[in-house]
């Protein structure tokens, strides 16, 4: 197997270690609810973790909402009966965001006292549901949005500001439910794994309410680095675990790593985190991972070693619909052949024109998780790269 194969591999059973179906069901099959269960599902993964819900309670659920992003849905999910999928934008909220909002706030604020609510959330919440203070207008979010992901925040620092122009983000459902029992379980994309922060805090804590909500962190990136880890070692490699999430600029992030690398005395490293770009007013196609990927390949010299995969484990990277790129030594020669202008490129933040024309990008669809990226870099032997078909993922 060669190392792009290998790559592809060990990402999948990184997806796999932190899916979000098997996940809450795991979790779920370890504790005891009362009966009946109402789900309130939202984020990227919400079709995933409802179905894991369904799974592991059956029965007992007698209704579903699920709110994800246009695309996300589960078609099984149709089939079953109380089941509610709404779809919406993502990463910047439109007029559904605010029906689906409205959709959660009444049935939040309906539930019989019998019932008991059940809540799953994972990344990409934050734009697929709102309620906004008085006097915040759908184009305020959209602008609040807009200038966080061009100007390079952070994820933690974007969804604080969010929350502050929201009614139900940081604490507000635990404002509707008060002091009333509830599980929310979280797939985190976000630093620290603080349940005030995912999705915006949709289901964070209020500080003026001691409420009853029981919160559970049940997947994150540190999962999914350790399953590359021992996912390499079924193919005889021993990677270098960076223990620190990578942040910030996405040059400087590729830039860091290649020098790791080569100070690196194990056959590769894998680092998880969440980098960030900041965007011209005019650019191209794009997202942070195959920004990431196009700035690592550029910096190689002829015949080294190194191969890169870089993606987001959500299965799109930023606006796109690539989950990122592999990329190697001959990444920039392979698309200067295939006619693209690889500076012109990296500087007008065209990565994933570039990455088409080397054949390098990566496509998963959608993963049913949501923890983040990962920067998977293996070695290969210098025979390796001299003559080998690069087989391309689909």
């Amino acid at each position: 197997m060669n190392a792009r194969r290998i790559l592809l591999d060990v990402f999948d059973v990184a997806l796999r270690a932190v899916d979000g179906r098997a996940s809450v069901d795991r979790v779920l099959r370890e504790m005891q609810l009362p009966a009946p269960v109402e789900v309130f599902a939202v984020g990227k993964a919400a079709s995933s973790m409802a179905r894991g819900a369904h799974g592991a309670l059956g029965a007992a659920v007698e209704r579903m909402l699920v709110i994800t992003k246009d695309g996300h849905t589960d078609p099984a999910l149709h089939e079953i009966s109380g089941v509610t999928q709404l779809e919406s934008a993502h990463p910047v909220p439109d007029l559904r965001s605010f029906r689906n909002g409205a959709e959660l706030e009444e049935r939040v604020r309906s539930l019989g006292e019998h019932i008991f609510p059940l809540f799953l959330i994972s990344g990409g919440s934050s734009s697929l549901v709102e309620a906004l203070r008085d006097g915040v207008s759908l184009e305020d979010v959209q602008a609040l949005n807009q200038q966080g992901l061009s100007s390079g925040w952070d994820i933690a620092r974007l969804n604080l500001a969010r929350a502050r122009l929201s009614r139900i983000k940081g604490g507000g459902i635990a404002r509707l439910l008060r002091e009333r029992r509830a599980l929310a379980l979280f797939i985190s994309d976000v630093p620290g794994d603080d349940p005030d922060v995912i999705g915006s805090g949709l289901l964070g804590h209020d500080a003026g309410i001691a409420d009853g909500i029981e919160r559970r962190v049940i997947a994150n990136i540190e999962s999914a680095v350790e399953a590359v880890k021992h996912g390499a070692r079924t193919h005889g490699l021993e990677l270098e675990v960076i223990p620190t999430r990578f942040e910030g600029d996405a040059g400087v992030v590729a830039t860091e790593l290649l020098a790791r690398l080569r100070a690196c005395d194990r056959d590769g490293v894998v680092w998880g985190g969440e980098s960030t770009v900041t965007l011209p007013e005019r650019h191209g196609r794009g997202g942070r991972n195959t920004h990431l990927a196009l700035s690592f390949a550029r910096q190689l010299r002829a015949g080294d070693p190194w191969m890169l995969l870089a993606a987001g484990t959500d299965g799109t990277d930023g606006p796109t619909s690539d989950a990122g790129a592999i990329v190697d030594s001959g990444t920039v020669e392979r698309a200067t052949i295939a006619g693209c202008d690889i500076e012109r490129a990296w500087h007008e933040f065209d990565s994933g024109v570039a990455l088409e024309a080397s054949e390098d990008l990566v496509h998963t669809g959608p993963t049913g998780t949501n923890v983040g990226d990962l920067l998977i870099a293996i070695k290969q032997s210098a025979t390796s790269l001299r003559g080998q078909p690069m087989p391309r993922m689909q």
